[in-house]
């Protein structure tokens, strides 16, 4: 599963009501739409995680005292910049409804 297009869908920023019906169109199953959604899910996360790490590893050092842990301002932001983010299931329940989201069932084929 992957995002098959690097722009940034509309997510909403908080959950809403959504139709199941509209859940299920592509697979005419809605818990195999669901392990989809939420294995997309889990890649965005990790995806999230990886590239926050790579940022803050820049900021780490051997010898921290406690004024510069507090006192990093750029370290500060970035983390807001994260915590901002819509959640990752938000990102995949749309790229899934807006038909972004590649995915197989070998059993079916």
């Amino acid at each position: 599963m992957s995002n098959n297009n690097s722009n940034k869908p509309a997510v909403a920023s908080s959950t809403v009501t959504r139709d199941l019906r509209e859940l299920d169109k592509g697979t005419d199953n809605i818990y195999e739409s669901l392990v989809i959604m939420g294995k997309r899910a889990n890649q965005i996360s990790n995806n999230i995680k990886e590239e926050l790490h790579q940022k803050l590893s820049e900021f780490a050092s051997s010898n921290d005292n406690l004024e510069e842990v507090f006192e990093n301002r750029e370290q500060i932001e970035i983390s807001k910049h994260y915590e901002k983010l819509p959640k990752p299931v938000l990102v995949a329940i749309q790229e899934f409804l807006d038909g972004k989201v590649y995915y197989r069932n070998p059993t079916k084929e």
